[in-house]
This record gives structure tokens, sequence and C-alpha cells, in this order.
């Protein structure tokens, strides 16, 4: 089953993501168990601590790319915090890991191989010590993994590091391009970026119309288990066929004015920015939250920001910005 295209230039598959029912339910249970609300009410003031340390540098300097400072290092950060991964580890996750995405972006088998090692080596280490000294199910996710045991046994060791492994880079690769597509859209739209600090209140609805609008997220695969017809197309068994998650959250018939933003489309809700069904993202909920904190501290901490040089858009499978210069002028707080 393919999950991406195009895929890993390696084949490799991990749960949950490249797994189907009932195989990758244990995993996903397993993590959902540590995202519940409580949980995420309980690092909101880390994940604002840490939203408004690493935007320090980028005000400080008077800009700089987004995507590549604070839309990357802030994201390493969330990561750390939802697997309580040690605080050294964070800025090597935040480098390794943007280094592993480009690669994939280019097909450079190699170079993802080597740096996918290294998180490999990461995970590997987390579930050692797991091992060794338990945590909470409820919040720790290697702990949650090695817990489960569906028919009585439990999970294979090397699963649960490929699950893990896929944990700590499936938040590294969307913020920084989601982000990126927010900001250029307030630096063009400078009514809308005032409107939203002096009314934070709005931030929650603006977000999920940004996520509409800018899914980091081409779409993902499923792999047709038989022959099927569709829309007047054969599909064969084996062949992936890809939701463009992107196309379907500007259908004009379900969106009026698809590529316009509006602040309060009656039915958002709709928007497939996380995806829907059993693969829905497993850290939506931590997605929004970390991702509405560096909004809002972006927003406060500046009284304005514009584009401070040529957009760099991302490839496949991704849709949208990774590098977006910024010029910021620092609120007085």
């Amino acid at each position: 089953m393919r999950a991406v295209v195009p895929s890993d230039p390696r084949g490799i598959r991990r749960p949950p993501l490249n797994f189907d029912a009932p195989a990758h339910t244990p995993f996903r249970r397993a993590l959902d168990r540590t995202l519940h609300p409580a949980r995420l009410a309980r690092i909101e003031p880390m994940l604002r601590e840490h939203a408004a340390r690493e935007i320090g540098p980028l005000l400080a300097a008077g800009g700089g790319d987004v995507c590549r400072s604070f839309g990357t290092n802030y994201p390493a950060f969330v990561v750390a915090e939802w697997l309580n991964l040690e605080r050294d580890d964070v800025h090597r996750l935040a480098a390794t890991a943007s280094t592993w995405v480009d690669a994939w972006r280019r097909q450079d088998a190699e170079l993802v191989t080597r740096k996918s090692e290294e998180m490999y080596a990461m995970a590997r280490a987390l579930v050692t010590d797991r091992k060794a000294r338990p945590r909470p199910p409820e919040t720790d996710p290697a702990s949650s993994l090695l817990a489960e045991r569906p028919d009585g046994e439990p999970l294979p060791e090397e699963l649960v590091v490929g699950a893990l492994r896929q944990s700590l880079v499936v938040g590294m690769v969307a913020p920084p391009i989601l982000l990126g597509g927010i900001c250029v859209h307030l630096a063009r739209d400078r009514a809308l970026q005032q409107r939203l600090r002096e009314h934070p209140e709005l931030l929650p609805a603006a977000f999920e119309e940004f996520v509409r609008l800018y899914t980091p997220y081409r779409g993902f695969a499923r792999t047709a288990s038989r022959p099927v017809e569709l829309h007047g197309r054969a599909i064969e068994s084996g062949v992936p066929v890809t939701l463009v998650y992107a196309s379907a959250n500007r259908d004009e018939t379900v969106f009026p004015d698809p590529d316009e933003f509006r602040l309060d489309r009656p039915n958002i809700g709709r928007h497939l920015g996380f995806g829907r069904g059993r693969h829905q993202c497993v850290g939506m909920g931590l997605a929004r939250l970390s991702l509405r904190i560096a909004l809002e501290e972006l927003l406060r901490r500046t009284s304005d920001i514009e584009l401070a040089g040529e957009i760099e858009t991302t490839r496949m499978p991704e849709v949208g910005a990774q590098g977006v210069p910024l010029r910021v002028t620092p609120a007085i707080l």
C-alpha cells in the first residue's frame, strides 16, 4: 500500500500511515491516547513559551526566512513536548528532519537513507529508554505503543520503532509550509493582518480558512484492493489512487468563491486539510493548537510583516511555500 505519490524512494512502509485496518488500528489507538484534550491543555503553556523564544531571533534580525527559522525550529519543540524528547535532541531533530524532507522531495535516495537512519536511531533510543523506564501511556507515545496488546501480544518492536520514526518527522513537514502560506497571505492583506492583531478571538476561525486555502499536502494515496470503475476510469487492483486534498478544498461546488479568504464560511468544517476517516491526521489537535499559538505570537509580537524577497515553492507531494523571506516590525509590548 502506497500512501504518498511519489513515495519514499526506498519503498519503506511505516505504521500507522502506510498500514490499513486492522493492522494500523493498534498503532493509531496508541498514538490517539497521548493526544487527548486534557494533555494538550497541559502542554499549551510550554508550547507558548517555545513559540515566544523561537520567534525571538526573527524579530531581533528584523526579518528572515520564516519557514527555515521559526517555522522549522518551533515545530521541533512541539514534537519534543509530545514525544517527551530530551532538550538536546530538539535542534538535531530540526536539522535532520529538514534535510530528510528536502532529499525526499528531490528523490535523493542516498541522503534520504542517511538522514532517515539518524531518525531511526532516535526512535530506537526512545524505545530502549521506555522499556527500561516506562512512562504513563496517556502522556508518552513510546510507552503507549509498547503497552498495546492486540490479540494479547505486544506490537513488533521494529514496527513500534517505525511508528515513532514516522512521528518524529510527521510534525516537521507540514508546519513550515502552512505557516509560510499564512505569512504570504497576511503580508499581502495588511487589513486582515491588523484585524487579527486587534481581535485575536478570530484566530481559530481564521486558521481553519487558512488550512483550507493553504493545505500543505497535495494529497495522500491508498491502493485499490480490487478492480473498480470510477467516473468512467478503470482502476486495476494494486494501483495507488491519490485524493488531492488541495483541489478538494477549492471545490467551487462546496466552497463558493473558493480562492477567496472568508472568515465566516458556515461549512468550513468540511475542508480536508487534515484528511478524513481512519487515516485523518492523528495529530490534528496538536497541530491546531501549536500553529494557532505560533500565529498568535507572530501577530502579537509584530506591528507589521511584509514580504522581503522571492517566495520559494515546494515540490510533490507537498504544495505551498517552503521559503518565505519576511521583513518584520517588532511590536512594543
